[in-house]
């Protein structure tokens, strides 16, 4: 009788081992589940801090590029003008020249 109840007594335990190993594994298994979804919503939030940053600097690199370029547009629209004044009498006097003859 003594053994029996012993047997049962183990039988009671190990289940209760085998029960306590499942809700550990269950919990283990949702920490891993929480800590994976954290650090992949981390990784989105670094990318598209990411973006963003990348996005600001090419906007910023572009707004650069576009002042220089109109600063040059300018310039050359500046020396063409005075390339044309400067030419100006000259062909004036030309043309009255060859009016005159």
């Amino acid at each position: 009788m003594e053994l029996i109840k012993q047997i049962k007594q183990a039988e009671a335990q190990a289940r209760e081992i085998i029960d306590q190993a499942r809700a550990d594994t269950a919990n283990e298994n949702e920490q891993a589940a929480a800590r994976c979804n954290e650090a992949l919503e981390q990784a989105q939030r670094q990318r598209k801090e990411a973006i963003e940053a990348a996005i600001a600097q090419a906007q910023q690199q572009a707004g650069n590029e576009i002042a220089a370029l109109k600063s040059d547009a300018q310039q050359r629209i500046q020396q063409v003008r005075d390339k044309a004044a400067r030419g100006t009498p000259t062909a004036v006097k030309k043309v009255m020249d060859y009016l005159g003859k």
